[in-house]
Parts: C-alpha cells; structure tokens; sequence
C-alpha cells in the first residue's frame, strides 16, 4: 500500500512547528508566569532534547516492528498533551514534567514516521526521500518561533500553547487519517532488546554527527549574543541568514546523496561547517559572524541525510528505524552540550574561543568521517520492507 507521505510529512511539521514555538516562548513565560530567569528558560528547553534524544531509539524501533502508525500518532497526542500541560502549570515541575512529554512526541513523531516513508522508498533514492522528509523537522523549527512572536503579540503567551495544543491535535488528526493497513499500521514482535535499540554501528556516525550537531549548538546559543557584543545590527538576522542557507543547500543538495556517496557528503558539509565556525572565531567583526553562520548552515544542510545513508550501510536491513533514531539522539545530545560548554567558553575566554572550538571538533569529525567511516561493511539491504 502507498505510503501516505504529504500527510505524514504535514504530520510532523505541525508536531516541531510545536516545539518550535515553545522555545521562542519560553524566556517570556518564564519570566512572567512563575518570575524565573535564564537557568529555568534553559533548563526549560533543554530537558525537552533530552527526553527526544532518550525517545527516538524506543520510537524508531517500534517502526520497525510494524508499529510506525500507532507510535506517530501517540507522537501528535503527546505533543498536545505536554502544551496543555504549559497552560496550566502551576509551578516550574509541572512545566519541566510538561517539557518531557512534548520531547517525548517529538520523538515518536519523527523518529516513528522516517522508517515507515523510507520503507515506501527506491533503494536508490533514500537519501534524497531522507533529505526532503527532514524538512518537516527543520521547517517547523524554523517557522515555529515566528509563529509563537506573531501569537504573544496579539494573544499572550496563553494564546502560543492553545495554539500549540491545536497543533499537536492536527498532527494526531492527520496520522489518525492515514489507512490502518498501511506500512507500519499494526505487528507484533519484542522491539526493546538493547541489541534493536542500539544496533550495532552506529558509533562513528553518531559521533560525527554529535559534533556536527555541537557546531550549531553553538551557532543558535551564542551567534546572537556574539553580534551584540560588535554592537551591530546583524544580531536580528544572524539565525535567518543561518536557516536560510540551510534550507537552500537542503533542497538543492539531497540528491547529491544518492549520486556521491554518504560519507564524501559528510566530509564536505563538516569542511564548510567548519570554516564558517573558523571565520566567525578567527575574525572579530559582524560581517565575518554573518558569513560564518551563512556557511555553517550550509555545510549542516546535507549531514542528516548523509548520515542516514552512512547509518544505513553500517547497520544493514534489521533495524533501521531504531538505527536512525539512535544516531539522529546523537543531534540532540550535541545541541545539549553545546549550550553550556559553549557558554562557560564565552564567559571564560570569549565567544572568540568558543567558535574556535566548536571548529575543531568539527574538523575532528571531518576527519572520523573521511578515514574511519569508509572502512567496507558488510553488503546488505538498506531498508527492509517494515513487518506487518
């Protein structure tokens, strides 16, 4: 059966459109609903990735054993559930309890539906359909804050979680549609063995993909903090300029996955990742920030979908939902470390020094990704057709 893939795609758009907005949101909520300050807004965000990061394994291995449906649509509802839960948080641990389940449906929504498109998907072109397919995620992270500042403006920080929780609730609606035969609707099976949930190989691609992930970790924390301190004006369009080089490169490169290999992208995208973190560390002045951040969201653009492809060769056909999963947490858990290590950088020695090594570690992982990750695996199909 066809797997329904706009709707799916539309599905987990509004999911991080959801989360999206929160982020943009929480440093106001906090600040007027429970008079927090930045420790709590942090941890606020964070704990969210953190609960992602642990979900998506647990949601990509039940895709593979014929549950990609009922996991997507438990995705939409707890998003929904964890806005709901921002409305009418009493105090902070019901906002940071509320937080886990909003990363916990994040989890299941993306991590539950890329298995069930790649298994409708040509051999051939999956990480083209990788690439195009992450865009749900990346989209509504990227339209989600202007989404939230558009809403506060003329209804409050109440109006963001209502819509929010309407969001949530169109993501379940949408995979609630979807035909209850379709790939991934229903199966049987153990899928929490250790061994499903974290397959063997996919250490060195989580590992470069981590350190990728730390550089725009780093990017999103502090570019906007760095440009304000050049007393400039750039501060206000640096994530723009970052997002929009992302997304050109994304759709204009995914099919160069296919064609040149995962592991040349890779190396590639870390290469320009890393001079646009260089420029931006070596040269102190706004221009060099703006160009660094427009070439380090185009040297990220193709690095999922190259590591999908990397992941998938490593790993072979048994448990590529779970595969991917555990791989893309890596993202999560980079994004984490980023934030506070690269802040202790810059109060200790200055965003300079932070951008400096954020660079390094991603030459580090330009390197494991050119020399380590080409070792031969072993020959087998990419992705399985997902049990019935």
């Amino acid at each position: 059966m066809k797997v329904p893939l706009i709707r799916l795609w539309l599905a987990v758009l509004a999911g991080y459109l959801a989360l999206g907005a929160t982020v943009q949101e929480m440093p106001t909520f906090v600040a007027r609903r429970f008079d927090g300050g930045a420790v709590l807004s942090a941890s606020a965000v964070g704990i969210a990735f953190l609960a992602t990061a642990i979900g998506r394994p647990f949601a990509g291995g039940a895709a593979d054993h014929g549950r990609a449906r009922p996991v997507v649509l438990l995705g939409g509802m707890l998003t929904a559930i964890g806005g709901a839960g921002h409305l009418i948080a009493p105090d902070a641990a019901v906002l940071l309890g509320s937080r886990l389940v909003m990363g916990a449906g994040e989890a299941a929504l993306f991590s539950g539906a890329l298995p069930w498109v790649l298994a409708g998907t040509e051999p051939d072109r999956r990480g083209r359909m990788a690439g195009g397919f992450g865009l749900s995620m990346w989209g509504g992270l990227s339209a989600g804050p202007a989404l939230a500042a558009a809403v506060d403006s003329a209804a409050g920080y109440r109006g963001v979680w209502w819509v929010v929780v309407a969001l949530g609730a169109a993501s379940a609606g949408l995979t609630a549609a979807t035909p209850r035969r379709a790939p991934g609707a229903s199966g049987t099976g153990v899928w929490w063995r250790p061994a499903d949930l974290l397959p063997a190989g996919i250490g060195l691609p989580g590992l470069v993909f981590g350190l990728a992930a730390y550089g725009y970790g780093t990017v999103s924390a502090l570019a906007v903090l760095y440009l304000r301190s050049l007393h400039g004006g750039g501060a206000a369009a640096v994530l723009s300029l970052f997002a929009v080089a992302f997304l050109i490169t994304r759709l204009a490169g995914s099919p160069l996955v296919d064609r040149l290999g995962g592991v040349g992208i890779a190396t590639c995208s870390l290469a320009v990742e890393s001079a646009g973190l260089l420029l931006a560390g070596l040269i102190r002045a706004e221009p060099a920030v703006l160009a660094g951040a427009v070439l380090a969201g185009a040297g990220l653009a193709l690095m999922y979908p190259a590591t999908v492809a990397i992941t998938l060769r490593r790993t072979g056909s048994l448990c590529p939902g779970a595969a991917v999963g555990a791989v893309t947490s890596c993202w999560d858990l980079g994004i984490m470390v980023a934030g506070p290590v690269g802040g202790l950088l810059a109060v200790g020695a200055g965003y300079r020094t932070a951008f400096v090594v954020a660079a390094v570690l991603g030459i580090g992982a330009a390197v494991l990704a050119s020399t380590l990750l080409r070792r031969p695996v072993q020959a087998a199909a990419l992705v399985p057709e997902i049990r019935k």
